[in-house]
This record gives structure tokens, sequence and C-alpha cells, in this order.
């Protein structure tokens, strides 16, 4: 199996199928890796709900999210749910920039992104997607993100095994894609958009998915 060639087909497909996708949204780094926290076991619209509270509230900034009591930090963020729990997460990636004495996400740009994923990963709350989302979109890293969208549509085109590990299932497209950051962000926003439309996890339409003429190969 080439994989290159059959991941850039299957790039290519979904690319001339649904066009740009403009991912991740949001108008500074640091909204971004907010977004990619609150995202967490939701879906985007509670999201945007919660972002938008906190933009109201001048909250999308390291200084403005300290400003809030953990009361009102909830509140503020109780559409994306579980926002306990998120709200603590917040508090952990201030905490990790405090320590790293970054102002800002974008103070660790220059930072190594091996050890920086390192990092991240340390902090409570940020598991390997949440980093990889934070290092790809908010830092303009050349890290592939992968998710349950992306497992679900490999598998079932019988690619990868349903129970690939996610480091595992990274390095079936880093391997041999070229570390491109708009090839990385782009592919993984289509993948998600497929999922969504056609691949769902129940009652997926085959039929009209930019992706079935490689079921029939």
């Amino acid at each position: 199996m080439d994989r290159q060639k059959i991941l850039l087909e299957y790039f290519r497909e979904l690319s001339d199928s649904i066009g740009p996708c403009n991912w991740w949204p949001g108008e500074t780094p640091f909204e971004i890796a907010v977004g990619a926290i609150l995202v967490q076991n939701t879906n985007w619209a509670n999201v945007e709900k919660a972002i938008k509270n906190l933009k109201a509230a001048n909250g999308l900034t390291p200084a403005g999210l300290r400003k809030f009591s953990p009361d009102e930090l909830q509140e503020l963020i109780k559409p994306s749910g579980f926002f306990r729990m998120k709200a603590q997460r917040l508090d952990n990636f201030l905490a990790f920039l405090e320590n790293n004495s970054a102002e800002c996400i974008t103070d660790l740009t220059d930072r190594d992104t091996s050890s920086l994923r390192q990092d991240l990963l340390s902090v409570n709350g940020i598991g390997p997607e949440t980093a990889d989302s934070i290092l790809l979109y908010a830092l303009n890293k050349p890290v592939f993100v992968v998710d349950a969208y992306t497992r679900r549509i490999f598998n079932r085109h019988m690619l990868i095994p349903e129970d690939i590990a996610y480091e595992e299932l990274q390095d079936f497209f880093m391997d041999v894609l070229e570390e491109d950051v708009d090839l990385y962000n782009e592919y993984h926003a289509l993948l998600v958009v497929t999922a969504k439309r056609w691949c769902k996890k129940s009652n997926p339409d085959c039929d009209n998915c930019p992706l079935r003429r490689f079921l029939e190969n």
C-alpha cells in the first residue's frame, strides 16, 4: 500500500468536494487555545456560546481570564458543559503559561515542538488531541491532529484497526505526509466535516460521501 499516495488522494477528493474549511475559528491564538480546551466532550456550537460569553466579559486574554472568580468563570463557560472541570483546566493552562514565563501562548512559538508538546501534556486536563490542536491551530506547528472522526473514517475504509492508539494513528499520517501546517490544518478540518456530514457514527450516508469511490476499489 502506497500510504502517501492514498492519503493525498483522499485529501484531494475531499478538498475538491467540500472546499476550504477555514478551521480553526478564533480571532487570536489564545482564543483558539481556550476553544481547544472547551470543546472537550461537547460540540462546537456549545463552545461558541461560551466563547461569546467570555468575549463579552473581556475574558479572552490571559489577564482577562485571571480576573474571574471560580464561580464567575464557571458561569461564563457553562454552555460548553462540564463547566466546573473545564474551569479548572483553564486555570491549569494559565498556570502553565505563568510557569513558562509566557504572557500569552504565542510567547512559546519558538520552543521546540516536541518538548513543548510534552510540557502541554503535563498540564492536568490537556490530552494529546487538545495539545496538538493548540500546537497546530494556535502556534502553527506542523503537528497532525487526529480524533474519533479520523479513526472512524479510516477504520471503515479498512486502512487502520479500530483500536489504534492516538500516537500510532497520528504517525499513520505524519510518517508519509510532508510537514506542512496548511495541509495538516485543512486535512483535519475536511475529515471533521466528512464525519459529521456523511460518515456518521450511526446511519452513515456512504452513497453520497465524497470518499465512496475508495470503498468500491
